[in-house]
């Protein structure tokens, strides 16, 4: 994991840092005597999540990322957005996907806050397929406005989550299972989000493919390799079948999915651990239950208690 903080009210400066960090650009100060910009970035594998405050219009005009870029407005606004044919305003509240990894963009950031979270568009395939009938390629979202204010919502929860409780703990983010985890769940939501190309519900052969033994080689897979950060494309690759054919495997036969599943394996492991480990010697509650992918210490005593009856601190502490 890395962070990075930025202050400076040289425009200049601004102009070569945000190139850096983010992609060739041009910027320019159409507010007179204000040029400050401040930014924090946190990054772990595949994603990073930025939280910037503007205090001039400042106008840009960026290079291909090649990377999904989304931004969350939190004060002020966003004008003159533009890629390809798309011209649009974002204010406080809106969530949006910048542009197509591949293509440039240009706007002006009017005084504003906002945050801005880019992931690698290659996450995005290890929690869908794309349609078989359609052009062979990774999977690409095809909107850069959300399908829902649900969904608009659940995305915003993700990112700031990710941000609060994954990011903020330095001990916590680099963990493997714990980066991985949150990786696909933000990729998950970015899918649920916009429009995109893959294809969720299984086709004939998918539904074939959703047999007991398919099923038996994924578990099989999953509780050998739990300590490792699996993708949902790993798991299904290992089973010879598709994701969509993984899925509704789970669904039918288990009704959980795929990463419910290897959670609660997890959290068995994560369980055996507690009980073995001798707190003297310096373990936690926390630091095992991230060792196993488990970032959020409130949620894991919660699914542990359901799970085993009692706080996972008093199977620590029994030793």
């Amino acid at each position: 994991m890395q962070t990075l903080h930025f202050d400076s009210s040289d425009i200049a400066v601004t102009e070569d840092f945000l190139s850096h960090a983010y992609a060739r650009m041009r910027i320019g100060n159409g507010t007179a005597g204000s040029s400050r910009a401040q930014v924090r970035r946190d990054t772990m594998t595949g994603v990073s999540v930025d939280e910037l405050d503007v205090d001039f219009d400042m106008s840009y005009s960026v290079t291909p990322l090649g990377k999904i870029c989304l931004c969350v407005v939190h004060e002020g606004t966003i004008q003159d957005h533009g890629f390809a044919r798309v011209e649009d305003a974002f204010g406080p509240g809106d969530v949006v996907s910048f542009a197509p990894p591949e293509l440039p963009y240009q706007g002006r950031i009017c005084s504003a806050r906002y945050n801005i979270t880019m992931l690698d568009p290659a996450l995005l395939n290890q929690v869908a397929a794309t349609d078989p009938t359609a052009k062979p390629g990774p999977v690409r979202l095809t909107g850069h406005r959300p399908v829902s204010e649900p969904a608009a919502r659940h995305l915003k929860r993700t990112i700031i989550h990710v941000r609060d409780h994954v990011l903020a703990d330095p001990d916590v983010a680099v963990q493997p299972l714990v980066a991985a985890t949150a990786a696909q769940h933000l990729a998950a939501a970015v899918l649920a989000a916009f429009p995109h190309t893959a294809l969720t519900e299984p086709t004939a052969s998918d539904r074939n493919d959703a047999h007991p033994r398919s099923l038996r080689r994924a578990l099989t897979f999953m509780e050998e390799h739990a300590r490792e950060p699996l993708t949902v494309a790993e798991i299904a690759a290992a089973a010879h079948i598709t994701v969509r054919a993984l899925q509704y495997a789970f669904r039918r036969h288990l009704d959980t999915t795929p990463l419910a599943h290897l959670r609660r394996i997890r959290l068995s492991l994560a369980h055996h651990e507690l009980l073995a480990a001798d707190p003297s010697s310096g373990a936690t509650v926390t630091a095992i239950a991230a060792g196993w992918g488990f970032y959020h210490p409130g949620r894991f005593a919660s699914l542990y208690r359901a799970s085993y009856g009692q706080p996972p601190r008093r199977a620590l502490t029994g030793h």
